[in-house]
């Protein structure tokens, strides 16, 4: 194993040229860098998002809820560009006071609601309109056992095997190792499920899979940090059957795609006010 000879000092200090990617916008404090006012559009439900797994939860989660006759599901996807720092504006840390996306303001009340951290915004949206969370007290407890576990295991993922595998300006091997090893056995824990049901919290398509699948349905099938042959992923069929099924949902093929700004064009819309946006995709539509 490779030994970089670091040492800790007694008492840690910033170093704000850190380097590596988000290193321009990394900070050790919280609250907001600049007054800016976040916009607001026609309907009740405002994201304010960017189009990363975190995010395509809540827009895949509204576009199947509107495939469902849910007219209040209609929402306004407006752009935060977290690597210009708008997740730092005084307007975007009102709704979210960790700055990170995304953030969910519910304007059909006599007050906003607002709604951060992307599980909770699940499982507000699922209770508020009575879908994909069942109704029995068994299956329900089952469905957050997965919410819950994809909220406690993907940072594992994202800032562990992503971080060092594919963002860090130093390849560590310790550290690649360490979150290798947790991601492929987070992976043998859901193979095991899905050998078992056809989805994660059972044979009920629910909001456990629309957490997991941006995250590790994107992982199997090559669209996360390019680590699927590193990772091995045909070591885990029933990840791959289950991530296969879901991306052919309709509903995710539009939710997967808002407020994403990279990629080929036609995988990108980079805000989203209206269903006919989808179909109306122009160069300004994708760059409002």
């Amino acid at each position: 194993m490779s030994d970089t000879h670091y040492q800790p000092p007694k008492v840690w200090t910033w170093q704000q040229q850190e380097g590596g990617t988000f290193s321009n916008i990394n900070r050790p404090v919280a609250g907001p860098t600049h007054d800016k006012t976040l916009p607001v559009g026609k309907h009740p439900l405002q994201l304010y998002s960017l189009g990363t797994p975190n995010g395509q939860k809540v827009t895949i989660l509204l576009e199947e809820l509107l495939a469902l006759g849910v007219s209040g599901a209609e929402y306004d996807a407006h752009l935060i560009r977290i690597n210009e720092g708008d997740q730092f504006s005084s307007g975007f840390v009102a709704v979210n006071p960790n700055s990170k996306i995304p953030a969910l303001s519910d304007h059909s009340g006599t007050t906003p609601v607002r709604v951060f951290e992307s599980g909770a915004i699940l499982l507000y949206l699922a209770e508020k309109f009575g879908h994909f969370i069942p109704e029995d007290h068994a299956a329900r407890a089952e469905t957050l056992n997965w919410l819950f576990w994809l909220q406690g295991s993907a940072p594992y993922l994202g800032g562990g095997l992503g971080h060092f595998y594919n963002y860090a300006p130093v390849k560590i091997e310790y550290a690649i190792n360490r979150f290798t090893m947790e991601a492929k056995r987070q992976l043998d824990v859901l193979n095991r499920q899905l050998a078992e049901h056809r989805f994660i919290a059972g044979e009920e398509y629910s909001i456990a899979d629309i957490a997991v699948w941006p995250w590790y349905g994107c992982l199997v099938k090559g669209s996360l940090y390019n680590a699927a042959e590193f990772l091995d992923v045909s070591a885990y069929p029933h990840v791959l059957r289950w991530a296969d099924e879901v991306a052919e949902r309709p509903a995710v093929k539009r939710g997967r795609i808002v407020n994403r700004t990279w990629g080929e064009p036609s995988e990108q819309l980079h805000e989203r006010h209206d269903a006919s946006d989808f179909e109306l995709r122009t160069e300004d539509k994708r760059n409002p």
